[in-house]
């Protein structure tokens, strides 16, 4: 199957949809969806829509892909912690645009199967972890950006205390069904906050999963 035509009218959509930034853009047609996606919705890795994935996490909808990172205002230089690797698509859309991306997935066989796209993409500034993502990475901190991609119940201090001077944080809070993606950037007297769109995500969860999964 040539996804060709499929992911050039998926780009259209995102730019009628408002993502105007032509590396985030550049970014996502770079990265095969596809093969993010289970092998039975392949003839779905285009649509503009969340799919399911296993151990009960979805693969986000491009468009909040898209969005999340532009909102992120990325550098070349900087490195980026995301919490919630998922499929790896999102990390493998930020790769594009940015030195280092630092990911922490809960699940051991979601995590696997991320890496494994990784090391066959040959994106080797991803940088892998098994661990609490609500913890964050505080060996490696502090990060220019931060991006969660499970829904906190309120803003995540613990990250945030992670971010640089002026860096950014993206991060959807609040209880299933009323989430808004929130833009936390650490200033020197403190955080500001914007809120930037109603999302949709899994919620964040702490710990381990039993027998870690």
């Amino acid at each position: 199957m040539s996804y060709e035509a499929h992911k050039i009218r998926l780009i259209m959509d995102l730019r009628r949809q408002g993502i105007a930034d032509k590396g985030v853009l550049s970014a996502v047609e770079r990265v095969p969806r596809e093969l993010f996606v289970p092998d039975a919705m392949r003839s779905e890795a285009y649509e503009n829509m969340p799919l399911p994935i296993s151990q009960g996490q979805t693969i986000s909808q491009p468009f909040v892909v898209a969005y999340m990172t532009q909102a992120l205002c990325l550098g070349g230089r900087d490195r980026v912690l995301e919490i919630g690797t998922g499929s790896g698509y999102q990390a493998a859309v930020l790769a594009q645009l940015c030195r280092r991306v630092c990911t922490i997935e809960r699940y051991r066989t979601l995590l696997a199967q991320a890496e494994g796209r990784f090391e066959d993409l040959k994106l080797h500034n991803i940088t892998t972890r098994l661990g609490d993502g609500g913890k964050g990475w505080p060996e490696l901190a502090p990060f220019a950006r931060i991006i969660v991609t499970a829904a906190a119940p309120e803003m995540p201090q613990t990250l945030a205390d992670q971010l640089d001077d002026g860096g950014i944080m993206i991060v959807p809070v609040g209880p299933s069904g009323d989430q808004t993606l929130i833009r936390v950037t650490r200033q020197d007297d403190g955080f500001k906050e914007e809120r930037l769109l109603d999302v949709r995500f899994v919620p964040l969860v702490d710990g381990l999963p039993p027998g870690r999964a």
